[in-house]
């Protein structure tokens, strides 16, 4: 069955979810992301997906406390992500109790660093965003569309190794519309042996099925489970 995988994003150490990328948009929820995480954990969830939305902005992490505070009070997987584009920032990152990170704008903007990890840490440890807006691969935050084709992105690390890509349609992000299966469908057919994550405009208990008959080996949700078209049983039970 298909990983799930929830999404906790961060703006000023507060739950934040924003829509296609827009930090005008902000939903700011009252929940602790401690207690939401263990709330998930307590589910059965092994995985979760930490987004410093402040760090992806300013293109350096910010609220590794919030990674910290995780770590220490649950045994999830954090994956973390968000402004992650030195050596620093990684090494940082696993200090502060991730266990994987996402990366995106440096593996377009500086691709012999991103690759280094790929030795340095392993497959296991290092995720590529490819994450599409305008039909080429969003950075900064999605704030900028890069020049770079998403195919030829996900294929250029690829042949160095790559396991996990996480993708994202940004204009399905955050509006509860459904994702673009098209674009997942595309990818899993192009690149089989890659373990893509699905992320943006998950509604349901039937978009994640969906999904996972099209081969998408994880996904990624959020507003779906605090809007509350998602619950925890739902999510206990796709885990079973």
């Amino acid at each position: 069955m298909i990983q799930i995988i929830p999404s906790i994003t961060i703006i000023d150490g507060k739950i934040t979810k924003l829509k296609q990328g827009d930090y005008s948009s902000e939903t700011v929820y009252k929940d602790s992301p401690v207690d939401i995480a263990r709330q998930f954990e307590d589910y059965g969830v092994k995985r979760i997906h930490l987004v410093d939305l402040d760090g992806a902005k300013k293109g350096s992490p910010v609220n590794y406390h919030i990674l910290e505070a995780i770590a220490r009070y649950t045994n999830l997987h954090i994956d973390f992500g968000g402004g992650v584009s030195t050596d620093g920032d990684i090494s940082k990152a696993y200090e502060f109790g991730a266990a994987s990170v996402t990366a995106a704008s440096v593996a377009v903007l500086k691709k012999e660093l991103f690759s280094s990890w790929l030795v340095s840490y392993g497959r296991e440890k290092v995720t590529l965003s490819a994450d599409v807006k305008e039909g080429k691969v969003a950075i900064k935050g999605w704030q900028k569309s890069s020049n770079t084709n998403v195919d030829d992105h996900i294929d250029y690390y690829y042949m160095r190794g790559i396991k996990y890509v996480k993708s994202a349609d940004t204009a399905k992000d955050g509006i509860q519309e459904g994702p673009n299966f098209e674009h997942y469908e595309h990818l899993v057919k192009k690149f089989p042996e890659i373990h893509f994550m699905a992320s943006g405009g998950v509604r349901s208990v039937d978009d994640i099925k969906k999904l996972a008959d099209i081969g998408v080996k994880s996904v990624i949700f959020g507003r779906a489970y605090f809007e509350g078209n998602l619950t925890l049983k739902d999510i206990e039970s796709l885990i079973k």
